[in-house]
């Protein structure tokens, strides 16, 4: 009953409609991780921040000081991680410092930012839900 009338006219809009409740259901899903991580870290990360810690999960040597270049390191190793999830990237190995390494296997699909931004929430959604940290 709560919901616009306009879902009822036609195909186009059903499927409008039918995008806009997946992405509020995504950003509450993303809320929830972000309230979780503020909980567990004393921080509510933003997505630079989500990401620098699935990089430290990753690298698995746990708390340390990062150089600048080393954090960017970090938040690739997150998004190959992540991505890897849908085959987008392999991981190829370690380098003799412990780091890994990614093959891209396929290209990413072209989107525009907003795209970029929830395609990432959903694959980091995925990473947590993975690692048994969220439902």
């Amino acid at each position: 009953m709560g919901r616009s009338y306009n879902c009822l006219r036609n195909d186009s809009i059903n499927y409008l409609c039918a995008m806009q409740e997946a992405n509020n259901d995504l950003q509450v899903r993303w809320l929830k991780l972000r309230i979780l991580l503020k909980e567990r870290f004393g921080i509510k990360p933003d997505m630079d921040g989500i990401l620098f810690l699935i990089g430290i999960q990753e690298l698995g040597t746990g708390k340390q000081d990062f150089s600048k270049e080393q954090k960017q390191d970090l938040m690739h190793i997150a998004v190959c991680t992540i991505l890897s999830q849908s085959g987008y990237y392999a991981l190829e190995g370690q380098d003799e410092d412990g780091w890994p390494h990614f093959t891209q296997l396929k290209p990413l699909p072209g989107l525009v930012m907003i795209e970029q931004e929830n395609f990432l929430k959903d694959h980091v959604l995925l990473y947590f839900q993975n690692q048994k940290f969220i439902d």
